[in-house]
């Protein structure tokens, strides 16, 4: 009885692409297995342009041997080296942390025939990893500590939080703009300028000497407020339309802000004046306090006024009238509304 023909060793050549958001080490089973099968066979082999490769210590431990292969005589002839290699075993590339630049259209050229001789084996893309979801986060926060590093931008390094303000200021009111807009493109762009001002702002606090926190303080914090506030979804508390979900709210961060000696404290004083005094009268009635605001002018009629389109008129006509009189409707709305706020503290001590 004659001997079984040993079966040709297979002709293939994967490259196996990772991500630097991935911990090395952390590979797909489908990676390991080709490593394996790869270090494992008299004909295979497993290659990259990496000596300091990260995934070189993890595969070693493993058992999975790695050679070095040179770069000097460019993509080219790489990819025929590459190719040779696969015609008689299984070959596995292990891409550079930079992705090997020239290397993928150098194999693309040799597999279109362009270079002649013997037909190419198969040439696998196989992912080693994949990215989680806000994987590209990781890449903002390599960014923002390159620009801020020694070598970085001069611009850059030099920033504060102080001087950083008007710049979130500006994109803030540029994604409202955007939203207006209804452009998706627009919206895109200016959120991502908004997200990049809060990282540059924890880049520049994880420096700090006396206080330092960095972007993952920063993500922590939301975390744990967002599920203390939705204990409906993360507990047992009941809510199940959005008017109980605001009730619900409201109670949780009276209970976080009971410290505060006025229902006025923690606003933001910065904010423009209209949105100052709208918030002024929210935080007033949810407080269940009733405190009296300046009456209409008598030739004024409420009902005159109903509906946004008639409020407007009705602001732009006062901003009008400011303006005749020399008088910055903005600065005096706000003098107006910490007027008033004097008076709803007034009324919270009795």
């Amino acid at each position: 009885m004659s001997d079984s023909p040993t079966a040709a060793p297979p002709a293939r050549l994967v490259l196996l692409a990772g991500t630097h958001r991935v911990a090395p080490g952390l590979l797909s089973w489908p990676a390991w297995r080709t490593l394996r099968e790869a270090a494992g066979t008299p004909t295979g082999c497993v290659l990259t342009a990496d000596a300091d490769h990260p995934q070189l210590p993890y595969l070693r431990e493993a058992g999975v041997e790695v050679d070095i292969a040179d770069l000097d005589a460019g993509p080219l002839a790489l990819a025929r080296h590459l190719l040779d290699r696969a015609r008689t075993g299984l070959v596995v590339w292990l891409a550079a942390t930079d992705d090997d630049p020239g290397l993928g259209p150098a194999l693309a050229r040799v597999a279109a025939g362009d270079e002649g001789g013997e037909p190419v084996p198969e040439i696998e893309l196989l992912p080693g990893a994949w990215d989680l979801p806000g994987a590209r986060l990781l890449d903002l926060v390599a960014v923002m500590d390159r620009l801020r590093s020694p070598g970085g931008c001069p611009w850059d390094a030099k920033q504060t939080h102080e001087s950083l303000a008007r710049y979130l200021v500006e994109e803030t009111y540029e994604l409202v703009d955007a939203i207006d807009s209804g452009d998706r493109d627009h919206l895109r762009e200016e959120l991502g300028d908004v997200l990049m001002q809060v990282f540059f702002h924890a880049r520049v606090a994880q420096e700090d000497e006396a206080d330092p926190f960095g972007i993952d303080d920063v993500a922590g914090g939301i975390v744990d407020k967002l599920i203390s506030r939705h204990p409906h979804v993360f507990a047992d508390v009941e809510a199940d339309t959005p008017e109980a979900v605001e009730a619900n709210w409201d109670a949780l961060k009276a209970a976080e802000k009971s410290h505060r000696a006025s229902a006025l404290d923690g606003i933001a004083m910065s904010q423009p004046a209209l949105a100052l005094a709208a918030k002024f009268l929210s935080r007033t009635g949810r407080a269940g306090l009733t405190v009296p605001t300046p009456a209409l002018p008598p030739a004024v009629d409420a009902d005159d006024y109903a509906g946004p389109e008639a409020i407007g008129d009705l602001l732009l006509a006062v901003t009008e009238l400011a303006a005749r009189q020399g008088v910055d409707a903005e600065t005096a709305l706000r003098a107006a509304t910490l007027r008033h706020g004097d008076r709803v503290r007034a009324a919270e001590a009795g």
